[in-house]
């Protein structure tokens, strides 16, 4: 059994052979090339429980934020770089299954391959676990994102900024189209916002959530009122 795996179980509370982790650990590239089931619909749980856990906590023990700060901060802790940095600080990456082909391009690195396993494997030890185990997991593992969050509650992400500004001046909701170029195992992906109907920027990255922050980024930029 490999270190980094052992050391992951035992900080998740999980047996190493559980089944449910070892699917948390496995990459569609990996699947593509070998069978098997991958981490994409642990993901999309893991996704809602991250997202809960750090608003239970908000709400739990910072009660002087408005509703307004706390989905600044929320948003902030569960960015995909802030899930990338605690997947980093948890070695998943040693411990993830992928293929050969994205193992090359250095995909073990990659913030979104990096930040979509943090959530299968919440996922996964929701299962096993229960809430009350995610919830402490998701809090201790993401404390230095949600320190620096909650340092500067009233700073917002491209998204959120992009969003609070649109819909104070009138302008409805930024509605975001991605589309995705290049082989599966190495995507680029292109992303354009439109505000009140008109392209307002354009951005690509290495994931969806990061070509719509360009995208946001670039809105702002350019935006009538700067």
């Amino acid at each position: 059994m490999p270190t980094a795996l052992g050391d992951l179980a035992q900080r998740l509370g999980l047996d190493p052979d559980s089944p449910v982790l070892a699917v948390a650990l496995t990459h569609s590239s990996h699947v593509a090339e070998h069978g098997g089931t991958s981490n994409e619909r642990l993901e999309f749980l893991g996704d809602a429980v991250v997202d809960l856990a750090v608003a239970d906590h908000l709400v739990r023990e910072h009660p002087t934020l408005d509703e307004g700060q706390a989905s600044l901060v929320r948003s902030r802790t569960v960015s995909e770089a802030a899930l990338a940095a605690a997947a980093s600080r948890l070695a998943l990456g040693s411990c993830l299954r992928v293929g050969r082909g994205e193992r090359k391009t250095g995909g073990l690195a990659r913030p979104s391959l990096l930040a979509d396993a943090f959530e299968a494997v919440v996922a996964a030890l929701y299962l096993e676990r229960g809430y009350e185990a995610a919830r402490a997991f998701v809090r201790d593992a993401l404390e230095p994102e949600l320190a620096r969050a909650l340092a500067a509650p009233n700073r917002a992400d491209p998204k959120s900024r992009l969003r609070q500004w649109a819909e104070t001046s009138g302008r409805g909701i930024p509605v975001y189209e991605v589309t995705m170029t290049g082989p599966s195992h190495d995507p680029t992906y292109h992303a354009t916002v439109r505000v009140a109907g008109d392209v307002a920027g354009r951005g690509r990255g290495r994931s969806k959530k990061a070509a719509e922050s360009a995208a946001a980024r670039a809105a702002w930029t350019g935006r009538d009122d700067a």
